[in-house]
């Protein structure tokens, strides 16, 4: 029987086992849970909206068989809803009104049907469109490493609850990074699935935004989308089905694989810490038997493509707008949003349709043109996630008065991550390093379009690093 510690450090895999078996009951589990939650939450404001009612209502209805039937979980409070659950989105208004999801998403359905327990929802910037988590509405997340630092973002709140112990496994998403780069900074696997691969919310047309989890695990990662692949009917990507099931592929093997390795990003500086991380997992896949090579695709830093993807951001903040309104049942002004946001949103009101139009199909041609590198006979990308460790909070803050000033940081932050939202392909940020001052420092590898098999086997291969955990 684990400790109270132990249980702490287990990964969800593992936590679904004991209870399989018998030694500790759903409910035991989950109660130790919400007493960690409890504990250390308030210094790492990460859950901002505690649901242990409906979690303990929940026990009684797991399904019988599910495969990860009573282990903790939190859902980031971003595009998947589950019936009766708040859900703000890091709004101001919203959580003023105490706004509830009227029922589950698709994905938030398939997260109950996996036998996963919501024990409440995290933190994330309001809307999403931040590589930090710092809303007006709910304040900061702290990074569970060193508590004065940003725990990334959008899915901060998710990422710091599960660096830090609190649950094993949490819901998150990503439109430019927003898996991989909190998942960087605080020390998890963060895989962002092909275009397609999992559900979307009903209605939604942004190609770039795709939907996963973050864990300690690499198998973690793997069960959790066997457990919720597969598109809805009726949306307009659906990825390739796989050849089989995805827990499968850890511990397999890869064959000898042909890797670019891509350090440094021509309009970014990238951290010296960052740049050594790459190059440690690259001398670390040599040594397994891997060719990498100083290559990468010559089309991935294409300058039209930042500010045709800055004003399709712009429009999706104007889009938010526009659905809180709906939301709200009346019109919204700059005192319901955030500066950001509502500057944001100003912006993308100069665009016309033609203009988002053309950007888009600047997207799909950049997309095509970056997917051709792997055609040509190279099997994954290895590129550090981030282009620097997690900075201090502080330095995150948009200005009041100049809100979108800060945009060529959060940019520059997420140079390694937003072209593989624009192309959908697979990526995968692993903790592999840590800086000098003891932060997170992630790597990532991206394959071709639908081989999410390849970085499965890939990371497992890689995952035998020290076991860290924050104090």
């Amino acid at each position: 029987m684990p400790t109270v510690d132990e249980l702490r450090w287990l990964d969800a895999t593992a936590t679904a086992e004991l209870v399989r078996r018998g030694e500790l009951s759903s409910r035991e589990v989950v109660e130790a849970a919400i007493a960690r939650i409890e504990r250390l939450n308030p210094a790492l404001n990460a859950v901002i909206a505690p649901t242990y009612e409906a979690a303990r209502a929940a026990l009684d209805r797991l399904p019988a068989a599910a495969p990860l039937r009573g282990v903790p979980f939190l859902l980031k409070d971003l595009t998947v809803e589950q019936a009766g659950l708040p859900y703000w989105m890091g709004n101001r208004a919203l959580r003023e009104r105490d706004h509830r999801s009227a029922s589950d998403t698709v994905l938030g359905a398939r997260f109950r049907a996996a036998g996963l327990v919501t024990l409440g929802k995290t933190n994330t910037p309001e809307f999403g469109p931040q590589p930090t988590t710092q809303p007006l509405a709910c304040g900061p997340t702290h990074n569970p490493w060193q508590l004065a630092h940003s725990a990334g973002g959008s899915s901060g709140g998710s990422c710091a609850a599960v660096a830090a112990g609190l649950v094993p496994i949490a819901h998150a998403n990503d439109g430019g990074g927003s898996i991989r780069l909190p998942a960087s900074w605080c020390g998890l696997v963060g895989l962002k699935p092909s275009r397609g691969r999992t559900a979307a919310r009903a209605g939604e047309v942004n190609r770039n935004v795709v939907e996963h989890v973050v864990s300690r695990s690499v198998r973690d990662t793997a069960l959790a989308l066997d457990c919720v692949h597969g598109a809805a009917p009726g949306e307009l990507y659906v990825a390739p089905p796989p050849a089989r099931r995805f827990a499968a592929e850890v511990g397999a093997p890869p064959p000898p694989l042909r890797i670019g390795l891509l350090t440094r990003a021509p309009h970014a500086e990238t951290h010296a810490e960052c740049v050594a991380a790459a190059e440690r997992a690259a001398h670390r896949l040599a040594s397994l038997g891997h060719q990498i090579e100083p290559a990468w695709p010559q089309a991935l830093f294409d300058a039209d493509v930042p500010e045709r993807t800055a004003a399709l951001w712009a429009v999706g903040s104007a889009v938010d707008v526009d659905n809180l309104a709906e939301r709200l049942g009346r019109a919204i002004t700059a005192d319901d949003v955030e500066p950001y946001t509502w500057a944001m949103a100003a912006y993308a009101r100069r665009f016309s349709g033609a203009e988002i139009i053309r950007a888009m199909e600047v997207q799909q041609r950049y997309a095509e043109r970056v997917a051709q590198w792997w055609s040509s006979g190279f099997d994954l990308l290895l590129t550090p996630t981030t282009t620097e460790p997690p900075p201090r909070l502080e330095e995150l803050v948009p200005a009041a008065d100049r809100p979108l000033r800060i945009g060529r940081r959060f940019a520059a932050i997420s140079a390694f991550t937003i072209p593989f939202n624009v192309t959908g392909q697979p990526a995968i940020s692993l903790p592999l390093h840590w800086s000098a001052d003891g932060l997170p420092v992630g790597v990532q590898l991206v394959a071709a379009y639908g081989r999410e098999d390849l970085l499965l086997r890939v990371a497992a291969q890689l995952e035998d690093w020290e076991t860290k955990h924050p104090a």
